[in-house]
């Protein structure tokens, strides 16, 4: 709220249930714009913060769905109004129902609407937003701000909660890691994989994985984001898992690469050191002191990437690391999304208390431009950073990624 304008009003709008057939509903996850500000995880909601004058300097009032004997009967409990001011501290509550026509009075008042128009996956459409509150704010005393900016500028450094939450969510999914890995042998299908880390994350505690993974066993793992994790999984290939348990609305995001059958063979040892030793040299720029922005770590994980390529034998020509070899970022900001906050751009200087990925790969098409006996290798090591004033800290240390630790891991089923 002191970042906002005098004589203004935050309008932040929670999602609704999302279905994938007639009345086949997906499991319900909030906004997490709207999440982050007040905790409130049931669809059909709204917040709306007044800046004013009052002993806290601004009014809470929130719109969430009623008690509903009949509905409860089905859905299970609700907050309800009352619920909504004894728990979550609202000043005024109300129906989700009475938003329309409240809106309207409540914002005639103020100079600054801060808003960001929902797509018709919210508790209104944009249509009936728009109606409530205008469709030209010119015609109005007051003006349309952007909110979600002001909101992710906040979210992109953690609190002390925040990280004791990915800290445990990293280690509960460390521990799942562990555990597929123990599992995997030739026979199995990516699918399988897919289950077991779903399973191992869950019964440790995640209420979920925090997106879909990428299981890819052998050349699949040249696809970035192969999601299919149907085909299985051979002897002598590697597999690249990239997963992630949600714990309490925060996610994980750890990818890890195994050889199917337990063993690395010399030019898998090869290409997966290149990638590790980048891995760790990025690691290490993680902190304030460094002075660096992710997009600044990027470029030093490019040049060092060609390093470790040179030292095993390939020939490259201008393009090949960037566009072929290594074509994708090196990391992102991670916090209740899996690449958080988008509107801040990654050429933001890193500061104590952001969580970030580190996550270099290198995916060696069947080329002959490129050394033959890495000829279908795809390799992605990620781990999750909390970014201090001098030294990093790694959410994802638990889940194996030295070779004599994965080697002994999958020994010891």
């Amino acid at each position: 709220m002191d970042r906002l304008s005098e004589n203004s009003v935050v309008i932040s709008l929670g999602y609704r249930m999302r279905y994938m057939s007639n009345k086949v509903f997906y499991p319900f996850h909030q906004n997490t714009d709207f999440f982050y500000l007040c905790g409130f995880n049931e669809p059909d909601s709204a917040i709306v913060l007044e800046k004013n004058n009052s002993r806290r300097g601004y009014k809470m009032t929130m719109f969430v769905p009623p008690k509903n004997r009949c509905l409860e009967m089905w859905e299970g409990p609700r907050t309800g109004v009352l619920g909504a001011i004894d728990f979550f501290g609202a000043d005024e509550a109300m129906e989700s129902a009475r938003f329309n026509s409240k809106i309207k009075d409540i914002i005639k008042n103020y100079k600054d609407v801060y808003i960001d128009l929902p797509p018709r996956t919210n508790i209104l459409s944009t249509d009936n937003i728009q109606k409530s509150i205008g469709r030209n704010s010119g015609t109005y005393s007051w003006h349309l701000k952007p909110l979600s900016r002001i909101i992710q500028d906040l979210r992109l450094t953690k609190s002390d909660s925040e990280i004791a939450l990915m800290r445990k969510d990293g280690e509960i999914t460390g521990k799942a890691f562990i555990q597929t890995m123990k599992f995997t042998k030739p026979g199995l299908s990516e699918h399988d994989l897919y289950a077991k880390i779903d399973f191992e994350c869950r019964i440790r505690g995640a209420q979920s994985l925090a997106y879909v993974p990428v299981v890819a066993g052998g050349i699949n793992a040249l696809t970035m984001h192969y999601v299919r994790n149907d085909m299985p999984l051979r002897n002598g290939d590697l597999v690249l898992l990239d997963a992630g348990g949600e714990y309490y609305g925060y996610a994980s995001d750890v990818t890890r690469t195994w050889p199917v059958n337990g063993k690395f063979t010399q030019p898998q040892k090869e290409l997966y050191e290149a990638v590790l030793n980048v891995n760790r040299r990025c690691i290490k720029l993680c902190t304030e002191a460094e002075g660096i922005s992710l997009n600044g770590i990027h470029e030093i994980s490019v040049e060092l990437m060609k390093e470790e390529l040179l030292n095993i034998g390939f020939d490259l020509s201008e393009g090949d690391i960037d566009r072929v070899l290594y074509p994708h970022h090196v990391g992102h900001y991670l916090g209740l999304d899996v690449h958080d906050t988008p509107y801040v751009d990654r050429s933001r200087r890193l500061s104590s208390g952001m969580v970030i990925t580190i996550e270099p790969g290198l995916y060696v098409p069947p080329n002959y431009a490129y050394p033959e006996r890495y000829h279908g290798m795809g390799i992605r090591i990620e781990d999750n950073v909390v970014v201090g004033a001098t030294d990093p800290i790694v959410l994802s240390s638990t889940a194996p990624k030295e070779i004599v630790d994965i080697e002994f891991c999958m020994s010891n089923s």
